[in-house]
């Protein structure tokens, strides 16, 4: 390998203290270190932003205006560098219409592979699909009414860009007058369509206009073979004015009935295929293109759902949610207070002869179906006015067709909203949520559609195309060749970081940080790029150890062929598998910001001023429980179906620390989110807006007085939202400053000393502390406020202070200076003590809500819930609460997970890290493979009953970590466990 460096001199981003460090290029190294230690500050904010910038200051002004310009990072040097990519944690992407498929590009390769070796079939019959000749298309052009006017074009550009001015001109003198651009018709010869280049455009060249009729026939045989002729054996009839029982085929459709953007004018168009149509059915298809299997065009989205494969449609369900309630009461849309609802329901109830005080159970179903979908009979609707009683006969509409009505023609947002509280998101009834048209669904390669393709695991796609190419022909074979080598390698990189349970057609905004982060780790991987430095934060989160294993082979590989790795990392297999740790410290916050070791990981080992070192080593360690908690009874799960989920019966002990494992994929999240919490909010807190996962039943909910779901969801959506105002600590601190004798003599209350509303806070920047610099070419700059120097404040606020400290200061400390700072007040410290026990004692109390990670800001909140009365039987759902910390910090976190449970509280956290496991009562591990192959339960138990079951991933890797089981694990780790605890120093 080489022996060059990365040399980074003089880095003083954000707390790096002068910093020199040379990194070794063509090597993984991971940068690790206590939670706030500046890791991310050296390896994203100095390294990875100097080699961003300087890429993008080498491109063109024109180019950097479309790409934003980066600042530079506070750092003398950086020399060395190679191109940079950055694989964060952030999702992949927020848009309905991104799936697995989509951002990993295999759906692209998918689409050319249906195009070109794919078999039509018809959607109505299946058979495959034939020829068709210019006769039939006659044909069936004469099967429309007498006197039908119709437009017969030639589709001789579609969805392309440029001006086309030759292109019009050729027409002109091969003698076509008309085209139709865009759908809009122009006059050739009168003036040519000034077309956008930068545009797509789709020109049909208008070959005849004609009236249907027997004795036109001639003229439109003669018109079909010309428009054929011109678009290579495409054909489109446009009806400008289509008659009631005009029928020309599934592909017709009104124009704008799939985009917003074109105007509905009612047309009807309808293309035909000399290649393309079942002579049986007679039923047309469109030209097969790649464009025909993407979702996210018309010319192939399913014309219902526009492609997002689902929706949404009035739920019987929470229309009616509790059935033993009476008739009149029982509806939850509808009002009897309302005159409109009551005349409605008191003229059914009569009709039918039943009592509005019956409950809506005891009614026959016959009836109950009237109430909610209307009568096939007429009823007879009485209504009161000041000029006597109106009468009249009309069906009942029912209650669910009124309300997708109104949904449907309202104007009003209320009402609107309104409405969408009893509304589901179902799948797609047009498509079966598969998002395609039935021409598209039709069409098979190797006797399966692309969407039962996109249904499949990647490992069972994997599987799929491994041995397509025996059922190929010789010429089809040739064809996909190429394809089938990028789907094949595309699916072996995604199975060899750990992500084979993925279904393609999932969506990917419900994918975790974690699993979007690997999935571009892939895509890179099938790159093949060689040279490059990329800076990973944290891969393993979200990962068993077993796919861990995986993921760190794939590291090496990418690090083997050629480049320079540099991980954020706080796994301890990691760090023994990199050629080179920067370990920084020595403590958090303003107490970190250098290098205490650099070098080898024996060398960390061996150095005793690392904590990274001490743990690696077996200096210190995490300690086993002697004891484990006996239940006080259980929360049970009845018969959990959602996702994988296999009809699970699961037992959550009460009183206990329980831990939820198994494989990625297994269903962990499905089980607590899904079910157990969706379901826990509707039953106990009568929450109709959350529909759970589907099961059958919870059982002993009496055990339990309130559930609280602490995940990774930031704390706010604003910079102005702190864990300072979060906590609520602020309003502490500003009490004891509106207590201060300064401002009790010019009368400042509390509110004086808020940065979110007038009185006290900096007007220029609004109370931001930053204002932006909107500039031309360049990306927009925040720059600290001229007037208050980004203090958030106004002077006369900022005269106020105390113990020499002024309000905007205290927002600047730390928590463990804050700490120190307020020890004469005990509310506030009792506040602050407790972001100081789950290891946030280095933030800073005015740090934004949106610069928080994931793992930070689950802290914060449940730093806020211990600082809530405990009454005891609180249910705790966790969701890998270590995301981001130390190991030491994690014993923090550990021991506040104690804390709670010996309240009286229940706690059940989904995790992966071994040395929060160890620390559980009882662990209910989930598997035994990720996808189709999870959703069942391996095993339930203590960690040491886990550990000895040989089927369960998660027990094997416990076992060197339990001192009272003798088994050796898959690693064999290098350190002998302990059980008695560590003093905290």
């Amino acid at each position: 390998m080489s022996t060059e460096y990365i040399e980074v001199r003089g880095a003083e981003e954000h707390n790096l203290k002068d910093l020199d460090v040379s990194i070794p290029r063509e090597e993984f190294t991971v940068v690790t270190g206590l939670s706030g230690s500046g890791k991310s500050s050296l390896a994203f904010e100095t390294i990875y932003a100097e080699g961003q910038r300087r890429y993008i200051e080498s491109l063109s002004a024109y180019a950097r205006n479309f790409l934003g310009q980066m600042d530079k990072p506070q750092v003398e040097t950086v020399e060395g560098l190679s191109p940079a990519i950055s694989i964060d944690q952030k999702n992949a992407a927020n848009n309905p219409r991104s799936t697995v498929g989509t951002v990993t590009e295999l759906h692209d390769y998918l689409r050319l592979l249906y195009a070109r070796v794919g078999t039509p079939h018809c959607p109505e019959c299946g058979r495959e699909v034939g020829e068709q000749s210019a006769q039939n298309m006659v044909e069936r052009i004469l099967e429309l009414p007498e006197g039908t006017k119709a437009k017969l074009a030639a589709p001789v550009v579609r969805d392309q860009k440029g001006a086309f001015e030759d292109l019009f001109e050729e027409l002109v003198s091969e003698g076509y007058a008309r085209v139709e651009v865009d759908g809009e018709e122009h006059d050739l010869t009168l003036s040519k369509p000034d077309l956008d280049e930068n545009y797509d455009h789709t020109i049909d060249v208008i070959v005849d206009r004609v009236k249907v009729s027997a004795e036109t026939r001639p003229r439109i045989i003669d018109s079909v073979e010309t428009a054929l002729d011109e678009a290579e054996g495409i054909l489109k009839v446009i009806l400008p004015d289509p008659p009631e029982e005009a029928d020309l085929g599934e592909e017709s459709r009104s124009t704008g009935a799939l985009g917003s953007e074109v105007e509905d004018d009612g047309r009807v168009v309808v293309e035909f295929s000399k290649e393309l149509a079942c002579t049986h059915c007679g039923i047309d298809v469109p030209e097969i293109e790649t464009r025909s299997f993407s979702f996210n065009s018309p010319h192939g989205a399913c014309p219902e759902c526009e492609g997002l494969g689902e929706t949404k449609e009035v739920d019987e369900d929470l229309v009616v949610q509790d059935e033993s309630k009476i008739l009149k009461k029982v509806f939850e849309p509808w009002s009897y207070s309302r005159s409109y609802y009551r005349t409605r329901l008191d003229a059914v109830s009569d009709h039918f002869g039943v009592s509005l005080q019956t409950p809506f159970e005891e009614l026959d179903e016959e009836i109950q179906r009237a109430f909610l979908y209307g009568t096939s009979e007429q009823v007879l609707f009485e209504r009161r006015t000041k000029n006597g009683t109106r009468r009249k006969r009309k069906r009942f509409e029912g209650i669910i067709p009124n309300l997708e009505r109104r949904y449907l023609e309202t104007d009003s947002d209320s009402t609107r909203e309104h409405i969408e509280n009893y509304m589901s998101a179902t799948a797609c009834p047009a498509c079966d949520g598969t998002r395609l048209k039935p021409a598209s669904r039709a069409v098979l390669v190797d006797g399966t559609a692309i969407t039962e393709i996109n249904g499949l695991s990647i490992g069972d796609a994997l599987e799929h195309f491994e041995s397509m190419e025996a059922d190929l022909t010789e010429r089809e074979k040739v064809i996909a060749e190429e394809i089938l080598k990028e789907i094949r390698s595309r699916l072996s990189f995604m199975c060899e970081v750990g992500l084979e349970y993925l279904t393609l057609d999932r969506e990917a905004s419900t994918l975790s940080g974690g699993e979007s982060q690997r999935i571009r780790l892939a895509t890179q991987i099938g790159s093949g790029l060689v040279g490059v430095l990329y800076v990973l934060d944290e891969p393993s989160i979200g990962l068993h150890q077993r796919d861990n294993d995986k993921l760190l082979d794939t590291l090496e590989e990418l690090r083997d062929i050629g480049n320079t790795l540099i991980v954020v990392e706080h796994d301890e297999e990691t760090m023994r598998r990199a050629d080179q740790v920067v370990d920084m410290g020595p403590g958090p916050g303003k107490r970190g910001g250098e290098v205490v070791v650099n070098g080898e990981v024996e060398e960390l080992k061996a150095c005793e001023g690392s904590i990274t070192g001490d743990y690696l080593s077996g200096r210190r360690q995490i300690p086993v429980p002697e004891e484990r908690r006996d239940p006080d009874g259980a929360l049970t799960i009845l018969g959990a179906r959602q996702h994988n989920l296999k009809d699970l019966d699961v037992d959550i002990p009460l009183g206990c620390f329980t831990a939820i494992t198994g494989v990625s994929g297994s269903g962990k999240s499905t089980l607590i989110h899904d079910v157990l919490y969706k379901g826990l909010a509707r039953d106990m807190n009568d929450n109709t807006s959350v529909i759970p996962g589907d099961h059958d039943g919870l059982e002993g909910l009496e055990g339990i007085e309130t559930v609280r779901l602490i995940d990774q969801s930031p704390i706010g959506r604003t910079p102005r939202s702190n864990p300072a105002t979060y906590t609520n600590v602020f309003d502490y601190i500003r009490e004891l400053f509106a207590q201060t004798k300064l401002s009790k003599q010019r009368g400042y209350e509390k509110g004086r000393f808020s940065f979110n509303v007038k009185g006290g806070r900096c007007e220029e920047c609004g109370g931001q502390g930053t204002v932006k610099i909107e500039m031309n070419f360049l990306s927009d700059v925040y720059v600290p406020c001229d007037e208050c120097d980004g203090a958030r404040y106004n002077d006369a606020t900022l005269d106020v202070t105390y113990k020499g400290k002024t309000i905007a200061d205290v927002l600047d400390m730390e928590v463990g200076e804050a700490y120190e700072f307020f020890e004469a007040n005990s509310q506030i410290r009792r506040r602050l003590k407790l972001l100081k026990d789950v290891g946030l004692d280095y933030m800073t109390l005015g740090q934004p809500s949106t610069t928080l990670s994931g793992g930070e800001a689950q802290r914060v909140k449940l730093a806020e819930e211990l600082g809530k009365k405990d009454s005891g039987e609180t249910l705790y759902l966790l969701d890998e609460p270590t995301t981001g910390l130390h190991s030491e910090d994690e014993r923090k976190l550990i021991e506040v997970l104690h804390r709670l449970t010996d309240n009286g509280n229940t706690i059940a956290v989904i995790e992966h890290e071994l040395d929060l496991v160890k620390n559980a009562d009882h662990v209910i591990d989930l598997g035994p493979e990720g996808g189709e192959n999870g959703g069942e339960v391996v095993a339930t138990g203590t960690p040491e009953e886990i550990a000895r079951i040989d089927a369960s991933h998660t027990g094997r890797y416990l076992r060197d970590l339990l001192p009272r089981v003798d088994l050796e694990g898959p690693r064999g780790e290098r350190v002998e466990p302990v059980s008695a605890p560590l003093d905290d120093d």
